[in-house]
């Protein structure tokens, strides 16, 4: 991924705070079939290893389980957010008329080693933890005990866990950096009233960041 200086963001906890935030991922592997992608949401242990451990799960008919082999090297991007930015947001392309359209965005990548899981277990686990995640702000969290025991433990067979030791984070956040204060705060405000906070707020905390 290309990062110029400006849109590097290295700071690990704020890249584990990112996938959080945002859990689904796009899976990019390398294997006896060539490039493929998967879309899974993962979880993040972000205390285990130098850069944190993804755990996630496929179903079991999903060939990218066996088309990689244990310790094949992975890539995880996670998209933190995006948007279209107009240069009529910007103050300073109404004096001067030199700016143009761009996209501003957050995404993650998660470089590692994967782990295929195919036990039980292990997947009982990485559903029972996502389940609880995603459930959190129900007003009646669904859990696996809502379900029959017989039904949850067919489903389980049907699917295989994933673990990746992630070896290496890179993150870059396009905000306009590059850009006047007065101008990210433009765009960023311009979101906001488009109810793209996301990527609104991160530019506005931005812009603020650069007054100081």
């Amino acid at each position: 991924m290309y990062i110029p200086a400006d849109f590097n963001e290295p700071r690990k906890e704020v890249l584990h705070a990112h996938i959080a935030q945002h859990p689904f991922g796009t899976l990019v592997t390398h294997g006896k079939s060539g490039l493929d992608a998967n879309h899974i949401p993962f979880e993040l242990a972000a205390e285990e290893g130098e850069f944190g451990v993804l755990r996630a799960h496929v179903a079991r008919a999903n060939p990218v389980w066996q088309d990689v082999a244990n310790g094949d090297e992975v890539l995880v991007v996670f998209r933190a957010g995006d948007a279209y930015i107009s240069p009529n947001w910007y103050p300073s392309k109404h004096e001067a008329h030199r700016q143009v359209p761009t996209w501003n965005y957050i995404v993650v990548h998660a470089y590692g080693r994967m782990t295929i899981h195919d036990d039980e277990k292990y997947v009982r686990g990485v559903v029972a933890r996502l389940t609880r995640a995603h459930e959190a702000s129900e007003p009646q969290p669904w859990k696996m005990s809502d379900a029959p025991s017989d039904y949850i433990d067919t489903l389980l067979k049907s699917i295989v866990g994933l673990h990746i030791d992630v070896t290496r984070l890179v993150g870059k956040s396009k905000l306009g950096q590059n850009k006047e204060a007065r101008d990210i705060q433009g765009a960023g405000e311009a979101l906001r009233a488009r109810e793209q906070f996301q990527i609104g707020d991160a530019m506005l905390a931005e812009a603020a960041r650069k007054r100081n």
